[in-house]
């Protein structure tokens, strides 16, 4: 490469970095005018020129296909060094959604739809898109990752699970290597060594989780490094062929593109949430502290000794409740509890552990340990704990060893992580829901696009009852009714201890079932798979084998397919989308329905007035409710969203302040 491409390639990279950077949140009208002028500036790649450009991909068809192998490859490497040396023009991009087409087809038997490749097209300019469930995600993935990969930047393709990032890794490596490119897996179990080599390769598959803590390990060994992008070609170049050295033991070669799935999931829900790295301290000396904080929490009562406010996690002792604490402490206490504000520190989270975080919902017991339970996935988060002392309360809660404290060493939420990169973009079924959020916070549009079939998915109305007993009766009964149907159900629970709830009473009446949650998760693809056939019954939590399809066995179509009920509203609307996307996939009939209660932990926590003046009226009323006392689970849901959307502002107000505060 000569002086003047490599000029051209830095001042490239200096302004997509420069585009990605965001200056402080904006709010009110300033937030509107930056949403406008972002859909003005992409307004060269809407959803109408996503369209014309993928039509004219697809009229290409006849053309490729009458190549014979070695014409196609000939051709790929001819668009390989037009892309390489950064030449592309549009129709180089419509040639190579072509090329790369026609490898998927040859190589895996899979040719994308027209969608599928709008799709890839919004991904390579850098937007997120909303693809149904069904539509074929993965394929639309490899075919951006791919054209990409051309560039000459390594390509972070981000999924939610190791299962998923091994075996699309492994499935879409036919057409990587068509394309004369080669993708790797990051997992859990892959080691430091094979990490350095994996993370060098033109595309990589990967979790935010394992790439997160691989970047941090690096800002450790190095210091911190302001410039994520260009940084690479100097820790590159170190690294290559030198396996020692002061760059040997670098693992991720910088941040410049990257293709998030389950874009919501990874880029708002869990976006400030910190992957922090740290080393334990040893054996706790506090640990008694604990154990006596939660003793002394235990002779509290509510509501006169202290208050608990369950929207935000949070415990206040009253003035009785202070002068109860100090009463109950002995002559012989440790000096730590003669500090008055530390003793209530430690009293009212237990007091927090105690109310405020639940086993099986929050949480569940491994082998004597505290795992936390990821609420919006239902997943089990076993290398994560609590902070400030919770997790070690939540220990002293069950009779636990209590684990030492750990100190952090590096910390990082996914929000920021997310924006350092130059190009980013992203897919899921659900991104409209969070349009302006993720237009204000990222500065990514989002295109919705169209089905390749028509949505045939049936959306029945929803069923509400004044408590949870008369709910699950419900549930059971409309389990069995469409069983009985030989059509399959998927049913989604928001926590373990109502799955296992549901499961029990399945049991009692007979019906075979399979059970999916974070206590079931090493089988989950292997449940998701059998979720379609006739009569299957399957009772998930929030992971429903996100990531997965679920297919139908023939004849299931004709009987009306599969039928999702969710068993409770979520603190997210986009979440309970998720869940009715998992039937009528590709066109395939389905149906759906929501069956609630005025008992839900959503009412009790965001709406609680409302759902108690309900519960009064209708106390004793067997049949579901009127269809206008749903407004009480609509109204505590935008209160859930709108204290999460906050919370996810302030901490990137955080950020913002962080990143000024540091030296450049």
């Amino acid at each position: 490469m000569t002086s003047s491409q490599v000029q051209s390639d830095s001042m490239m990279w200096d302004a997509l970095r420069t585009r990605r950077r965001r200056q402080e949140p904006m709010r009110g009208l300033d937030a509107a005018a930056f949403r406008w002028q972002s859909r003005f500036k992409h307004a060269r790649t809407g959803l109408a020129k996503l369209r014309r450009e993928a039509e004219a991909v697809v009229a290409m068809e006849d053309q490729w296909a009458g190549l014979t192998d070695g014409q196609l490859d000939e051709k790929i490497a001819e668009l390989r060094t037009v892309f390489a040396r950064r030449l592309h023009k549009d129709e180089h991009i419509r040639q190579g959604m072509a090329a790369i087409r026609e490898a998927a087809l040859r190589e895996v038997g899979e040719k994308p739809y027209m969608v599928q490749v709008m799709g890839a097209l919004g991904l390579f300019h850098g937007q997120v898109v909303e693809m149904v469930t069904g539509e074929g995600k993965t394929l639309t993935a490899s075919i951006a990752a791919a054209l990409l990969g051309w560039l000459r930047r390594p390509v972070h393709v981000i999924t939610v699970n190791d299962y998923l990032a091994q075996r699309d890794a492994d499935g879409r490596q036919p057409i990587y290597r068509r394309c004369g490119l080669v993708a790797s897996a990051v997992v859990n179990e892959t080691t430091e060594p094979e990490r350095v080599g994996a993370y060098r390769q033109p595309i990589v598959y990967t979790t935010q989780k394992e790439l997160v803590a691989d970047w941090l390990r690096d800002q450790l060994r190095l210091g911190r490094i302001a410039d994520p992008v260009s940084t690479r070609w100097l820790l590159d170049g170190l690294n290559t062929g030198r396996p020692g050295g002061a760059a040997g033991a670098i693992l991720v070669p910088g941040l410049h593109a990257a293709i998030v799935d389950e874009a919501d999931a990874v880029l708002i829900d869990e976006a400030v949430t910190p992957l922090i790295i740290a080393q334990p301290r040893g054996e706790d000396a506090q640990a008694k502290l604990y154990e006596r904080a939660r003793d002394l929490a235990n002779e509290l009562e509510l509501k006169k000794d202290f208050t608990i406010e369950q929207v935000k996690r949070r415990a206040r002792l009253t003035t009785d409740g202070r002068a109860k604490v100090a009463s109950l402490l002995g002559e012989q206490e440790h000096a730590i509890w003669k500090a008055q504000r530390r003793r209530e520190e430690l009293v009212e989270q237990a007091l927090v552990a105690a109310h405020c975080y639940h086993h099986r919902q929050h949480y569940h017991i491994v082998e004597d340990q505290i795992v936390i339970v990821d609420e919006y996935t239902g997943r089990f988060m076993p290398d994560r704990q609590w902070q400030h002392g919770l997790h070690q309360a939540v220990e002293a809660k069950h009779n636990l060893a209590v684990t030492a404290d750990r100190d952090t060493l590096a910390s990082m939420s996914f929000q920021r992580f997310f924006r350092q990169y130059p190009l980013l973009s992203g897919m899921t079924g659900t991104a409209a829901d969070a349009k302006a959020e993720i237009e204000t916070t990222y500065g990514l549009p989002v295109r919705v696009i169209p089905t390749n079939r028509p949505l045939q998915r049936t959306r029945l109305k929803d069923l509400i009852y004044v408590t949870a007993e008369l709910k699950w009766k419900a549930v059971v009964a409309e389990i069995a009714e469409v069983h009985n149907q030989n059509r399959p159900v998927l049913i989604a629970t928001r926590s373990i201890e109502a799955s296992e709830l549901l499961s029990e009473m399945l049991n009692q009446h007979g019906l075979e079932h399979q059970v999916l949650n974070a206590v079931h998760h090493k089988a989950e693809a292997q449940i998701v798979e059998k979720a379609g056939q006739r009569g299957a019954i399957m009772v998930a939590t929030n992971m429903a084998g996100r990531g997965t399809d679920i297919k139908l066995d023939p004849g299931v179509a004709e009987l009306g397919g599969l039928h999702v009920i969710l068993t409770e509203r979520h603190t997210a609307s986009r979440i309970d989308r998720q869940l009715y996307g998992r039937s009528g996939r590709q066109g395939d009939p389905g149906s759906a329905r929501c069956i609630i209660s005025m008992e839900d932990d959503l009412v009790l926590k965001y709406a609680p007035r409302r759902a108690a003046a309900i519960r009064r009226m209708f106390a004793n009323r067997t049949t579901p409710l009127p269809l206008w006392t749903r407004r009480s689970h609509d109204i505590a849901q935008r209160r859930a969203q709108r204290k999460a959307f906050h919370s996810r502002l302030s901490v990137m107000r955080h950020d913002e302040d962080l990143d000024k505060s540091l030296p450049k």
